[in-house]
């Protein structure tokens, strides 16, 4: 089979695992599917055959995906992370790069997005709206028009799009439109519909700069997702306290205000449980804590020999993705946590350089004597 035939199969089994998990019938083992994509990837992927071939794993007789080797995030800067050729990129991801712009920017190639928008979704509808709401939607960041590389910008048009209704992007040409903000507060209270609420860290300390005497309260039912620092674009808060001034500024729960964490690099997104928690799931009830979806393992590792650590232990998180179909499967972040029974706790990135196992594995996706 070439190349495309043999992507669209493995979407599909993807899809129907996604499908088939949320239902508690998954069709297939998440090893057999993660490892069926390692290997596709492994032969189609030049940068990952090369990662394979240096550390001399035969993915033909693996039964685990935890052999499958992990491409750090930065290789997405350095190298072209696809199955497929330039000419059938229906859209290309790239990372926002550092706040001094010197360093090239990673970029995630999609032949196809129909699974990463399926992942989006309804891990969204878990997270975020397990009950089903049709809501409003109040974006704190600038429409997909203006940001057609964001992986972020992509995933917010989107679940703009599922709520239709009351909302809007409220970021324009780099702007804050507090006003804007403050008349669809007051349709919502008019109209009583609750409202999701969607940005950036650093887009709510702006709105909590400049609101002012507006009043943002917003009707019952409301709730807030929060993602990403700050990265120089505003003054950095603490966690609990921006929390707590977003879940007034809104008049929300602190509960109903949810972190999320994604990248560029992944197709899938880890939330806080808090929400899903207060509406009856069995998720966390404390923020802080991050939930995987099923279609997704996340390992904390040594971050110098890149090897698995035990539950509760701190390293850099390593992430098999199965929606990551046409890239590669698993991913190594510098990003530092621990995985518990929990879920995943989220300390930032690993403090100075790339930590060593991280360049180790650079250097052996980038050595040509490897191919």
């Amino acid at each position: 089979m070439t190349v495309r035939p043999t992507s669209e199969a493995l979407h599909e089994r993807v899809r129907g695992f996604v499908e088939g998990i949320l239902r508690g019938a998954p069709p297939e083992p998440f090893d057999e599917l993660a490892l069926a994509l390692a290997r596709f990837q492994a032969a189609h992927v030049p940068a990952l055959g090369r990662l394979v071939r240096a550390r001399g794993i035969d993915l033909a007789s693996a039964r685990d995906a935890s052999v499958i080797p992990a491409l750090p995030c930065d290789v997405f800067r350095l190298a072209r992370i696809a199955a497929h050729a330039p000419d059938e990129d229906m859209r290309v991801f790239r990372t926002s790069g550092t706040s001094q712009g010197k360093e090239a920017r990673g970029e995630h190639p999609f032949r196809t997005t129909a699974t990463y928008e399926l992942v989006a979704l309804r891990w969204g509808e878990r997270m975020l709206w397990p009950d089903r709401q049709n809501l409003g939607v109040l974006v704190l960041a600038p429409s997909l028009d203006e940001v057609a590389d964001s992986s972020l910008g992509f995933m917010l048009d989107l679940f703009a799009r599922e709520h239709r209704g009351l909302g809007g992007f409220y970021v324009r040409e780099g702007v804050l439109d507090i006003e804007g903000v403050a008349r669809a507060a007051a349709e919502a209270r008019a109209s009583g519909k609750p409202v999701l609420v969607l940005g950036a860290s650093f887009a709510f300390v702006h709105l909590l700069d400049g609101a002012g005497s507006r009043d943002l309260s917003l009707p019952p039912g409301s709730r807030v997702m929060q993602t990403g620092g700050f990265k120089g674009r505003s003054r950095e808060v603490e966690p609990t306290e921006l929390r707590r001034a977003i879940a007034s500024l809104f008049a929300v729960p602190e509960a109903h205000v949810v972190g999320e964490y994604g990248m560029t690099e992944l197709s899938s997104q880890l939330y806080e449980g808090t929400l899903a928690a207060a509406l009856g799931a069995r998720t966390p009830t404390r923020h802080g804590v991050y939930v995987a979806p099923p279609w997704m393992r996340v390992t904390a590792c040594d971050p110098t020999t890149l090897a698995p650590l035990s539950p509760g232990e701190t390293g850099i998180l390593r992430f098999v993705d199965l929606a990551n179909v046409d890239s590669s499967v698993a991913i190594q972040t510098s990003d530092l946590g621990r995985v518990t029974d929990e879920g995943v706790e989220l300390f930032g990135r690993a403090p100075g350089a790339t930590p060593r196992g991280c360049s180790l594995a650079i250097d052996e996706v980038l050595s040509r004597g490897s191919s």
